[in-house]
């Protein structure tokens, strides 16, 4: 990947190939705390819940929008194959050698939590540590109801006009690259618990128990079968967001994770 950038007035850089990227935070030889989005957001709907987490650790911190999503470059096909997920794992394998970050702190929401455990799985000398939030490891029929709802919302809703102002007119390739890839025939199968043995570092499970898109099954699945240390952090009355949702507790322990580890 070539090392170039063009620097944006709201702090945020792209590397020559379009990938979007800001850093926040100076701390000399701290760890670096790379956040992955869900599937319907970027950069700026973390808002700054990585910059809190970043002071409260005292961790460099680094967020980026995938392609097709965000201010990133569109995707280069409309049609997205099954291990999708396993290749946003290598493309960021790349970008932390595009960074010079040789080993982070990963946190993954949603399809960013999958990610980051694939991340841990295939090139283990490059994780610390993970904190996944509403992560699958296999699809539920209450993934494919959560789902099926939101296309419901997207086609009768504001929500189309308000992923609009994150993603632009990118934003019905990347809504149909998620809801039509998951809700396909072919999907239904798709599992990636055979990766989960081969993670070896400290793993944090943050779960709403009324998260619509999965249940405590995909909680009990990463803690079982990860090699390294795990634990979870079940959110009482929380759906899928519990960093927007609860910023403040998510935050307490989150940090108290990441200071144990370090």
């Amino acid at each position: 990947m070539p090392k170039e950038n063009q620097d944006h007035p709201n702090g945020v850089q792209f590397t020559k190939s379009g990938i979007p990227f800001r850093k926040i935070g100076d701390f000399p030889d701290a760890p670096t705390l790379i956040f992955l989005h869900d599937s319907l957001g970027c950069i700026h709907l973390w808002r700054d819940f990585p910059e809190q987490l970043g002071t409260l650790t005292q961790c460099n911190v680094l967020i980026y929008d995938r392609q097709g999503y965000g201010r990133s470059c569109p995707f280069s096909s409309p049609y997205r194959a099954k291990s999708y997920m396993e290749r946003e794992a290598d493309t960021l394998k790349e970008l932390m050698d595009y960074w010079e970050i040789p080993k982070a702190l990963l946190f993954g929401h949603s399809d960013g939590g999958s990610i980051a455990l694939l991340m841990a799985a295939k090139y283990p000398d490059r994780v610390q540590g993970i904190i996944t939030e509403g992560a699958h490891v296999f699809v539920e029929d209450i993934t494919l109801h959560g789902i099926q709802h939101a296309i419901k919302l997207y086609e009768t809703s504001n929500l189309k006009d308000r992923l609009a102002k994150y993603h632009g007119d990118k934003t019905e390739a990347m809504f149909w690259a998620w809801a039509a890839t998951w809700t396909r025939d072919g999907f239904r199968d798709w599992n990636i618990e055979a990766y989960l043995p081969r993670i070896f570092c400290p793993v944090f499970v943050i779960q709403g128990m009324e998260d619509e898109y999965g249940s405590l099954e995909q909680v009990d699945s990463i803690l079982d079968q990860v090699q390294g240390p795990a634990v979870s952090f079940l959110v009482q009355g929380m759906g899928h967001t519990p960093h927007k949702d609860v910023p403040d507790r998510v935050l307490e322990r989150t940090s108290l994770f990441i200071n144990e580890i370090l």
